[in-house]
């Protein structure tokens, strides 16, 4: 079995899979008087291949105990998909696990450690694995593609590579 490393989320680790939404670092302007802050175009949203439109739903993430055989992986070739988490606290935490468009070269994976504040985009065709939660339920806002047309991948590993508790606590120290 082979140990994947674990790195923190950041917006230039992440780029060749997609973007990182989160408001460090994001253009922001007061509207409505002054009583809102807008953070603007957090990422954008690729929905419209075969007639395609944006839907926005709830996943509620059950959590997921660690070592994590990765076993499942998938990819939505039609359009993007957002994984929003619904809190605000540094102390939340899931696993991203992805690897580039094209053919699944297993090799190719990288996994990121996300804070409850950091949501990410996947872009289309990125290889993911489905949500993987750490400490709780977990509920995560969604924007994805709704339309005609197969927009799901998806592929059986063997479980060769897996998440362990000792590669998310070496992420942590990073």
């Amino acid at each position: 079995m082979v140990d994947l490393n674990i790195q923190p989320l950041s917006r230039e680790a992440f780029a060749p899979f997609g973007e990182v939404i989160s408001l460090e670092g994001a253009k922001h302007y007061p509207i409505n008087a002054g009583t809102t802050e807008r953070f603007h175009a957090l990422a954008g949203v690729d929905a419209h291949a075969e007639g395609g439109q944006p839907v926005i739903s709830l996943f509620r993430g059950q959590p997921r105990p660690l070592p994590l055989p990765i076993s499942i992986m998938e990819r939505h070739p039609l359009g993007s998909q957002a994984f929003v988490p619904m809190t605000h606290s540094t102390e939340d935490e899931y696993l991203v696990v992805v690897a580039p468009p094209g053919d699944f070269v297993a090799e190719r994976m990288q996994a990121f450690l996300a804070r409850g504040f950091q949501g990410v985009s996947y872009a289309r065709g990125v290889w993911h694995h489905p949500l993987i939660a750490l400490h709780k339920v977990s509920d995560f806002l969604i924007v994805d593609r709704v339309g005609s047309g197969n927009n799901c991948d998806e592929i059986t590993l063997d479980g060769h590579f897996c998440l362990t508790e000792a590669a998310l606590k070496s992420a942590r120290a990073a």
